[in-house]
């Protein structure tokens, strides 16, 4: 088959949403004469008396936080989910005729991770042995809520930074734990479960198979043996788990860490995985934060299979880092325009990003 000139404008396809990204690698070039953003580089101190969720400080309801040492969880004073207890429970679903117009009571649990009692540090500056006390903390939250009846999906996230919408700049991440499955896993399970059943994709295509997964693994297992036998947009492996920039990616740097084993949900991590995850988070987050030597912010999240009851042998638990700097530091990707109401589009093309955030130190600059 011959290979594409990928200098030209090209789709690729994202088997895990079933959706196309154009890629534009002439535009890389422009001229930017648009939005520049702030860099705050100014060093914060390691206790601020300000700060909700600092050891020991009163939150903004009141509560006071514990004298806490290592990782401290809390249930958001600001829930965007109420309990089902508290949730003003009445009829939960509207439909209008012939279902256009339809609703349903959502619950669920939204909770605060705080990673350090440090107010100065970012996952990128701890240590790993810190890091794996996070990994441990999200295992136990999706062990918790999981085995719960009223709850079927655990979103595991983290914001950093002001151009992510973080409210706080304290190291910390958030859990979403809701009652129906979301959106975004919606269109994952559909788009694993397709591939391993042979199922047809949004062209009414089989995905280049006759019938199921040819080798009978999940999809993103499938893949990622392609690209680790390509190598181009590989950024570094350990022992247990792969980073990589999606053949598909949105976001200019755009990563995705995966495990090497067939691991559907966080909770089934062994020991030396939890490790590896953590390890893999370290040097993910160094890289970044060396690439325009600033903190760099994004949007990181777990993907998993729901805890509805099913099996999910379809799933491959895997994480996404979604950052928008474009050029530098102060430069910053907008999804506008063609992307809101056509389909998204990126300039710098997977295979460059790659390059650029496998050559970066995996030692954070001073």
């Amino acid at each position: 088959m011959r290979r594409m000139n990928r200098s030209l404008p090209h789709r690729r396809y994202n088997p895990l949403t079933d959706e196309w990204i154009l890629v534009s690698p002439q535009r890389a070039t422009r001229p930017w004469l648009g939005a520049v953003e702030k860099v705050l580089q100014a060093r914060r101190p390691e206790y601020d008396p300000t700060c909700y969720l600092c050891p020991g400080n009163t939150r903004a309801n009141g509560a006071v936080n514990p004298t806490y040492t290592g990782v401290f969880v809390f249930d958001n004073d600001f829930p965007a989910l109420l309990e089902a207890q508290r949730a003003a429970l009445g009829v939960e679903e509207s439909t209008s005729p012939f279902s256009i117009l339809r609703s349903q009571l959502e619950t669920g649990v939204c909770r605060v991770i705080c990673f350090s009692p440090r107010h100065n540090l970012t996952l990128a500056e701890l240590p790993v042995a810190q890091i794996r006390t996070v990994v441990d903390t999200w295992v136990a939250q999706c062990e918790e809520l999981g085995a719960r009846d009223d709850i079927t999906y655990v979103q595991l996230f983290e914001n950093k930074g002001e151009m992510m919408g973080a409210s706080n700049p304290h190291p910390h991440g958030q859990l979403w734990a809701t009652r129906h499955i979301p959106t975004e896993i919606m269109k994952e399970t559909r788009g694993q479960l397709n591939y391993l059943m042979g199922r047809r994709n949004c062209d009414g295509e089989t995905q280049g198979l006759p019938a199921a997964s040819p080798s009978g693994l999940p999809l993103l297992l499938d893949y990622l043996e392609i690209e680790r036998q390509a190598g181009e947009r590989i950024i570094f492996e350990n022992a247990h788990f792969v980073c990589l920039v999606p053949f598909w990616a949105i976001w200019p740097f755009e990563t995705m860490i995966l495990p090497k084993r067939h691991i559907r949900r966080i909770v089934e991590l062994a020991e030396p995985e939890r490790n590896a995850l953590a390890d893999a988070l370290k040097h993910m987050t160094t890289r970044y934060d060396n690439l325009f030597e600033v903190a760099f912010p994004y949007t990181m999240g777990v993907h998993q299979a729901p805890y509805d009851g099913e099996p999910h042998e379809e799933w491959q638990m895997h994480l996404h880092f979604y950052p928008p700097l474009l050029r530098s530091a102060t430069v910053r990707k907008f999804m506008v325009g063609y992307e809101m109401l056509a389909q998204p589009q990126r300039d710098l093309t997977p295979e460059q990003a790659a390059e650029r955030l496998r050559g970066l130190s995996e030692v954070r600059f001073e």
